[in-house]
This record gives structure tokens, C-alpha cells and sequence, in this order.
């Protein structure tokens, strides 16, 4: 039985045309064996959802950027959100009751199947579980750049994934992390996280790199990571632009240091570690990661549900947003 009877239909934040979003109420259909997840608390992920709500999702992306839960197709109308922590309200009599991550919307309640909604571990405030989506793209950056102990290790971008590869990085014994960002307010982060800071225009004083991470989504960011980068040392380009080109300089020192650029998407588990890992683990060690009470410090604002159509054009406008929160209760 339910803890009570589930809703049919829930207020979700949907993206209607370019810098516009709306509530509208949304049909939950669950299957049989679905759980209906009432939702505590969702993420805005800056980068991505302002791509999204500024219709600049190529036409070549439209499948394979769409959101597990994802209703409407690209450019618009679309729901798109990737981040809902929730207390399952029906469902499997095992599962009802539990605090559950999931690749959910901005929506007060949403069915999934069982194996979509992720546990959180014991004594993960579900206010800081809406960090799950990032912490997993941070982990895939990180296997993707080979990190290791002892590394000089740059990240350009101190937005919420760069300042989480950070603190990973961070935690690697003997490794030297410096993040880097245009913003100079980003320090008080950057020592909370356990990193170095520089700003971009000093970054010139920081020795060069053996791993350099870009994640400013500015292409003069990516022509900083390649400056910074030592002999052979591997720069991975973890931002996404969607339609806009690139300009990336490959001339100057690019290929007589040798340098490799590489791609990090978390869509994919990196292929050292597919033989073993799935996607589900991968989650469930986003989530114990996510224990340290010092990443709160990466949740730069929250709004409640019904304010967030007026509110979500400036959020994601901000440079000053890291992770959004939105309240439902």
C-alpha cells in the first residue's frame, strides 16, 4: 500500500521558447511496478539547462542529450532536469519510505522504475544530494584525465563540476590543485575545497601542469588549459558548448609539447573501467562522496517550485550561480 494515495498529476517547470519556462501540470502514468517519488528538492544545472532554455541544443545532440526523464523533444516545449532527491510514496512495499536520488525533473512528484531511483546513503542531507549528477560528472572527468598522486593538477572554471574536480583532486595524496577562474570571489571557495586559486589573468604564475581540466564553458578558458599544460601532459575538455563553434589554438606550442586533448562526457563510463563498473555504482559512489559537509558550500541559492519560472531566466544567467537548489516542501 502507499504511504497515501499517489498523485496523477504534478506542477513541473517546463522550457516553452527561448528564455521562457512555465509551470504545467504533468501527468505521473506510472507503470505497475514504477515508484511515485514525492519530490524534496531538485538542482539547476547551470551550464547545461541554460543551453537548454536558450534553444541552442544542436539538431544532431537532440537524442542523445535528452534527460532520463525527459518529456517534449528540442528545442521546445521541453521538461528538462537531471537532479530530484524524493521520499518514495508508492510503489514496491520494500522501497516506500526511502529518501531516493534520482535523474529527475523540476516536478513535485515523477514515477521511474525501481532501478532509476538511487538510496542516499545514511546521514546524506538530502538538501546536499541534489549535488549527485555533478559529483558523478566530476568523477568521470577525473578517471578520464588519469590523475594520480603527487600531480600538478590545473582546473580552468571554478563553476560546481570544475570546484568538485577540484576537491577530488584535492584528496589525492600529495597533489598540488590550483583552480582557476575570471571570478577573484572564487578563492574563499577554492580553500574551502582544499585548493590553490588563481585568477585567470595570474594563472601565468601557476608551474605547468602534468593534468589541466577545462570546465568554463569559454573558449578562452580552453586556450588557457592548453597554455598550462606541461610537456605531454593531457588537457581534457570537459565543457560542452552545444551549438556554438569553438575556437581552439592548436598552432604555438600545441604540437611540439606534444599536448593531447581529450573529450570527458559522462553519457559514457570511461572504457577502463566499463569492464567493471555501471552506472549504478558510479551513482552510489557520487553519493558517499558527497558526505563531506563542506560541498554545501557549492549551493549558491533556493527557490521554492512555485517561484521558479520568473526566477529561472536570471538564475542561470548569474556567473555568480554554482548549484541552485529548489524546494518543493
Amino acid at each position: 500500500m502507499p504511504l497515501h494515495p499517489p498523485p496523477e498529476s504534478a506542477p513541473a517547470l517546463w522550457q516553452t521558447s527561448p528564455g521562457v519556462a512555465e509551470l504545467r501540470d504533468t501527468p505521473l502514468a506510472p507503470a505497475p511496478d514504477d515508484l511515485v517519488i514525492a519530490t524534496l528538492f531538485s538542482g539547476i544545472s547551470r551550464g547545461t539547462e541554460s543551453l537548454v532554455l536558450a534553444g541552442a541544443v544542436p539538431v544532431s545532440e537532440h537524442a542523445r542529450m535528452r534527460a532520463p526523464m525527459q518529456m517534449g523533444d528540442f528545442p521546445f516545449p521541453v521538461k528538462y532536469g537531471y537532479a530530484a532527491v524524493g521520499r518514495v510514496i508508492a510503489g514496491p512495499a520494500i522501497r516506500l519510505g526511502e529518501t531516493v536520488f534520482a535523474l529527475g525533473p523540476h516536478q513535485a512528484a515523477f514515477a521511474c522504475p525501481p532501478c532509476m531511483a538511487q538510496p542516499l546513503p545514511a546521514g546524506l542531507p538530502p538538501a546536499r544530494a541534489v549535488l549527485a549528477a555533478n559529483m558523478e560528472t566530476a568523477l568521470n572527468i577525473v578517471w578520464d584525465a588519469g590523475a594520480g598522486p603527487g600531480d600538478r593538477i590545473a582546473v580552468v572554471g571554478a563553476g560546481v563540476v570544475g570546484a568538485l574536480v577540484g576537491w577530488i583532486c584535492a584528496r589525492l595524496p600529495g597533489a598540488e590543485v590550483t583552480l582557476i577562474d575570471t571570478n577573484p570571489a572564487r578563492a574563499s571557495l577554492a580553500e574551502t575545497l582544499g585548493c590553490a586559486f588563481a585568477t585567470s589573468d595570474a594563472a601565468a604564475q601557476v608551474h605547468p601542469a602534468d593534468v589541466v581540466i577545462h570546465a568554463s564553458a569559454n573558449p578562452a578558458g580552453l586556450a588557457l588549459a592548453l597554455a598550462l599544460a606541461g610537456r605531454e601532459a593531457v588537457v581534457v575538455e570537459a565543457s560542452w558548448y552545444g551549438d556554438r563553434m569553438v575556437p581552439a589554438p592548436l598552432g604555438q606550442a600545441f604540437h611540439s609539447q606534444r599536448l593531447r586533448l581529450i573529450s570527458s562526457q559522462v553519457g559514457n563510463l570511461p572504457p577502463a573501467r566499463a569492464p567493471r563498473w555501471t552506472y549504478a555504482r558510479r551513482l552510489q559512489k557520487a553519493l558517499d562522496l558527497l558526505s563531506d559537509p563542506v560541498l554545501d558550500a557549492l549551493i549558491s541559492g533556493e527557490t521554492m517550485l512555485k517561484g521558479l519560472p520568473e526566477a529561472y531566466p536570471r538564475i542561470l544567467a548569474d556567473p555568480a550561480t554554482l548549484c541552485h537548489r529548489v524546494r518543493y516542501t
